[in-house]
């Protein structure tokens, strides 16, 4: 992936997910996703990087770029194309040194304090935005609901993704808050058809609208 930059702007959908069987990410793929975040949270070292070996593979073939969550030494190891840090976890400036200039760094928000303070840390690619809705993937972190995603569109300077519980029921929904991008989760690791669900969820979202660096 040469231009990573570009492709994170050109993207709508994002996967976050485990080490799905390939039959999944590969459909997946297909119907539309753009970037995958490999997130195992209590693996072990040589899990993680025999898993994101794999899933860059079939990233790469479909066009679509790579994101390790945490980790930013094993994503450089794994070559993917970026890493994706919470709050607590590494400072983007560290995932920075780490990773070098050429990767993506991207940071989860969950306040508008935190939004704005992301738009000013030169270490950073993109943010999530969220949970926009309840969801088991984040125990214990209350959902923020479309007003957070309001306040990014008007405000974030960085590109943004609305994460957290966003299906194909919702989806326009968020799209209608002004988030012309979206993570997914559950959506797409639960789907029986993922390439379909994908397909849905980028034609949600406006999958052929032109959109600017925060949302619209």
């Amino acid at each position: 992936m040469t231009n990573r930059r570009h492709a994170l702007q050109q993207a709508r959908l994002y996967l976050v997910c485990d080490g799905i069987p390939e039959a999944r990410l590969r459909a997946a793929l297909r119907g539309g996703v753009q970037i995958v975040q490999l997130r195992l949270k209590d693996a072990d070292e040589a899990d993680i990087l025999a898993a994101g070996r794999r899933m860059l593979t079939a990233c790469h073939e479909h066009g679509a770029l790579l994101i390790v969550n945490d980790h930013p030494e094993l994503a450089a190891r794994i070559g993917a194309d970026g890493v994706h840090v919470g709050q607590d976890d590494v400072a983007p400036v560290q995932a920075r040194a780490i990773v070098g200039p050429d990767r993506l760094v991207g940071l989860s928000t969950h306040t508008p304090a935190q939004v704005d303070a992301a738009g000013a840390e030169a270490a950073l690619d993109y943010i999530g935005v969220g949970p926009v809705h309840a969801t088991p993937t984040k125990p214990g972190r209350a959902a923020v609901g479309l007003e957070l995603v309001r306040y990014a569109a008007a405000h974030a300077r960085l590109p943004f993704f609305a994460i957290g519980g966003i299906d194909t029921g919702n989806a326009a929904a968020v799209r209608g808050a002004g988030a012309g991008r979206i993570a997914v989760v559950r959506a797409l690791t639960g789907s029986p058809d993922p390439e379909r669900t994908a397909a849905e969820l980028r034609a949600a979202i406006g999958a052929d609208t032109e959109i600017g660096v925060g949302a619209a």
